[in-house]
């Protein structure tokens, strides 16, 4: 449902700077669905990239076959993401607050972190850089604060977050993350559990379509990465 919902939040002809997990699997099922002309970028340098299988990284072969450009890590940030061309980008990161901000730095204080996170990698210069930003992360108080620990990318331009429960948004009058969308089944006190602050709702909360029959036999036929895995 998560892959679904953050690939049919993708337009055709976009320019979407892609992450590993299931911003691949959501980038690669639009691609095969509505938005066949999707500009794929990875951080590894594959330009315009169209896989015939999902890609299990961003140094997976299966990107270079057919893309429209191959460039080096400096080229993606300066060229393209700094010079404005990303349209959309797909960020996570353990703690995400009411404001959108993330953190993959710390949980804890700084100097002494009870755990200690990978780090932004390029995740804030994309939070920064992109016109559109959508996060992608499962519900839990634990991943959802009121305040991060630490700010390692900020939220101003987050436009999304699509969870496992429903789909939140920015409330334009606040700036506050807002329950927006509910999957099928799912209830608005089921997401306010998994969030540490006062969630607050659109006056007209959408249902979320389920995914298609199409759409299924995609993932689980064309894009599972299982399948790869068992074919090798």
């Amino acid at each position: 449902m998560m892959a679904v919902v953050a690939a049919r939040e993708l337009a055709d002809g976009e320019v979407v700077f892609v992450g590993i997990g299931l911003p691949n699997l959501a980038c690669n099922l639009a691609r095969r669905t509505h938005a066949p002309n999707l500009v794929l970028i990875y951080e590894s340098g594959a330009v315009g990239a169209t896989p015939s299988r999902l890609p299990v990284s961003i140094g997976d072969p299966a990107l270079v076959t057919g893309s429209l450009m191959v460039c080096g890590m400096a080229d993606v940030f300066q060229l393209f993401l700094q010079n404005g061309r990303i349209e959309v980008g797909f960020l996570g990161g353990a703690q995400v607050d009411r404001h959108g901000n993330i953190n993959t730095t710390v949980i804890g204080p700084y100097a002494r972190p009870k755990v200690r996170l990978p780090g932004s990698g390029g995740a804030a210069e994309i939070a920064i850089h992109a016109q559109r930003i959508l996060i992608v992360s499962k519900l839990s108080p634990r991943s959802f604060p009121e305040r991060v620990d630490f700010l390692t990318s900020p939220g101003q331009r987050v436009a999304k977050v699509i969870t496992d429960k429903g789909v939140l948004e920015r409330d334009t009058a606040s700036g506050d993350l807002v329950l927006a969308g509910l999957y099928p089944g799912v209830e608005a006190t089921d997401v306010r559990a998994g969030v540490g602050w006062k969630l607050e709702s659109r006056a007209k909360l959408n249902r979320l379509e389920p995914p298609t029959t199409t759409e299924l036999q995609l993932l689980r036929e064309v894009l599972d990465p299982q399948r790869l895995y068992l074919k090798s």
